[in-house]
């Protein structure tokens, strides 16, 4: 049995970009764009990151203009933990509001640059709830979990961040590729052995 033209939406592909808080996912993002417009293709950015101000990139969709971390922690009286997981939390409960504003950008690839709150990864289910949607709109994404190469220099945080890259792979449910970043810092923190 064929489609009929118009009847299912094309597919649209992308990247998660995921990881603890100063990993670089701003940063792989406007590299990732910069890389990817160089080789000819259309990229939008999607900032999911309440929290992120001053962004160095043009973003095609910013989820600060649905809510904000500062909004939610002034007007709720809540800490920024938790005023994170209130904004993914409205987020999810706005779903309209993010389709309307990807549906804006067709024959795209699309880079999510998402909060670092670790939580929202492992065992709170608004943004997996969230991918599992773009799944549903035709997104095929991929989870790029940047973390930040220095815990290579110490056995301990090695094995804690392997532990925690598996749980957030198991939780999202996307393929999922690991980043070490800041390769570049890596030798200030003693030779890897």
């Amino acid at each position: 049995m064929s489609s009929q033209k118009g009847l299912t939406p094309s597919l649209r592909f992308g990247q998660v970009v995921i990881g603890p808080p100063g990993s670089g996912k701003t940063t792989y993002c406007q590299g990732m764009q910069e890389f990817l417009t160089q080789l000819g293709r259309k990229v939008v950015i999607v900032n999911m990151d309440p929290a992120n101000e001053g962004l160095p990139y043009s973003c095609a969709v910013d989820i600060s203009e649905l809510v904000t971390l500062d909004d939610v922690m002034e007007g709720l009286k809540l800490g920024p933990n938790g005023g994170l997981l209130y904004c993914m939390d409205y987020v999810e409960a706005n779903l309209d509001w993010l389709e309307n504003k990807l549906k804006q950008h067709s024959d795209c690839y699309f880079l999510f640059d998402c909060p670092g709150q670790v939580e929202l990864y492992t065992h709170q289910s608004s943004v997996k709830n969230i991918f599992s949607q773009l799944a549903k709109w035709n997104f095929r994404l991929t989870a790029v979990h940047l973390v930040d190469s220095h815990y290579c220099a110490d056995p301990a945080k090695f094995i804690s961040v392997l532990c925690t890259s598996l749980s957030t792979m198991l939780h999202v449910e996307l393929p999922h590729v690991n980043v070490l970043s800041k390769m570049d810092l890596i030798e200030q923190y003693g030779k890897l052995g």
